[in-house]
């Protein structure tokens, strides 16, 4: 650090002056608790609400330049990775920190599989769900109850464990969405095929019928597999956030990622692109964009899928959907939604209003045109970021066990209540409130 990488300041309710070192263009929170009134005084805190300007760890798993519209995992461009790799292949580099060569690869890919089978108890765990029960609850309820089948996951400073853990989950994860799926259709349920991929497997056991073998189509495979690449990591987002603060308590991570994804399962988070499938089911036809462009400039209706908190820019990961998006509709057949789709493209990024806001394409907007056309219906989408995000929730929930400089998360709060109150006895409220 050079020795002008500091900040001065000074306190104008007392006049003193502290120097504050600056390191990797942060300064630390607990260095204003330095400026105080008195030595009664707590000290000064950061107010952040929402964590706007606040990093809470250092990571060297996700880069993101919103600025600029860059995601890097590990340094490697996520346009590199998805046209070049797998899954299961981006998956190691996100919890290894590295490429797999083909010995590593081989094993790696071995492992996941042959830990995809799930206990039995969980079918009747499954079976306690309504037919209709949203997929996301019956997903985040198994998941949780998985901590109960593997009580050994609360060891979390074994590395060793650990892993296991790592690989139990990613493997499984796809197996507890394709059983909520088939619950909700009240299909039996399809064991794993240890013969196929990943993406290949996952859509063997939704799909799977009466066939002796399932085949899914390569291109849909692999268009799903390129969606699970983009959604690994996106580094410290809400439900991110959550898998570090749960697991800051040294709880399983079983219910580490149960937490965050009850977080995703929120509108705003892993949510949205079901909702950009309800925006264009609710545009007739092309004629009708203008006046809904017009509505939305309004305040009368919302623009989904555009916008992000962190891309100012094109969402990278947006890019690559939608070519991908005109390979899948060029198998399952030409959907109305995507000249919709681009119509909204093409004014938002032409007009100066959305420019003016930023209002870019992000990586919900055709993803779930994309899904649908696979097969799936809108209410598994957030299930389907889920599991590929499970690989990003436990490379993160790894990485803050392994840092010592990370403890219990407990942030602090502004009171604003009331102070000193005194009780009045239950016959003299009643009296007031009868007046």
């Amino acid at each position: 650090m050079a020795s002008n990488d500091t900040i001065t300041v000074t306190d104008n309710r007392t006049n003193r002056s502290v120097t504050i070192p600056i390191e990797d263009g942060t300064v630390r929170a607990m260095d204003f608790r330095k400026l105080r009134t008195d030595e009664e005084d707590f000290g000064l805190m950061l107010y952040d609400p929402a964590f706007m300007n606040t990093a809470a760890c250092r990571s060297n798993i996700t880069f993101i330049d919103g600025d600029r519209g860059i995601l890097e995992y590990r340094g490697y461009p996520i346009e590199d990775l998805a046209e070049n790799c797998t899954f299961l292949e981006v998956a190691y580099l996100i919890l290894f920190g590295k490429l797999p060569n083909t010995a590593e690869l081989k094993q790696w890919v071995y492992e996941i599989t042959h830990h995809t089978m799930l206990h039995e108890s969980m079918k009747k765990f499954m079976e306690g769900f309504r037919h209709d029960a949203h997929p996301m609850s019956m997903l985040i309820s198994t998941v949780a109850a998985l901590s109960s089948v593997y009580p050994d996951a609360v060891d979390v400073h074994d590395a060793d464990n650990r892993l296991l853990q790592i690989k139990r989950l990613i493997a499984k994860m796809p197996s507890i969405a394709a059983m909520s799926y088939r619950h909700s259709l009240g299909f039996p349920y399809v064991y794993p095929d240890n013969e196929l991929s990943y993406t290949e497997n996952f859509m063997n056991m939704l799909w799977r019928m009466v066939e002796p073998k399932y085949a899914a189509n390569p291109l849909l495979a692999r268009a799903l597999e390129v969606l699970f690449i983009l959604h690994l990591d996106h580094e410290q987002n809400c439900g991110t956030s959550t898998a570090r603060v749960v697991g800051s308590s040294l709880a399983s991570p079983y219910l580490a990622v149960a937490s965050a994804a009850s977080a995703l399962s929120g509108p705003l988070h892993g949510g949205a692109n079901e909702e950009v499938i309800r925006m264009l089911d609710g545009i007739d036809s092309l004629a009708d964009v203008p006046a809904f462009i017009d509505h939305v400039k309004a305040g009368k209706r919302k623009l989904m899928g555009f916008g992000h908190r962190v891309y100012k820019n094109y969402d990278p990961r947006a890019s690559l959907i939608k070519k991908i998006a005109e390979q899948v509709f060029g198998v399952t057949g030409h959907n109305p939604k995507l000249d919709i789709a681009l119509e909204l493209e093409r004014i938002a990024l032409s007009d100066d209003y959305f420019i003016s806001r930023k209002l870019y394409p992000n990586v919900d907007f055709y993803s779930g045109m994309i899904y649908q056309a696979i097969g799936f219906k809108p209410e598994m989408f957030t299930v389907l970021f889920a599991i590929p995000r499970t690989v990003g929730w436990l490379a993160q929930w790894q990485e803050m066990i392994c840092d010592n400089e990370q403890k219990i998360a407990r942030p602090r709060q502004i009171y604003t209540g009331g102070r000193k109150l005194k009780v009045v006895p239950i016959a003299e409220r009643d009296k007031a409130a009868s007046k």
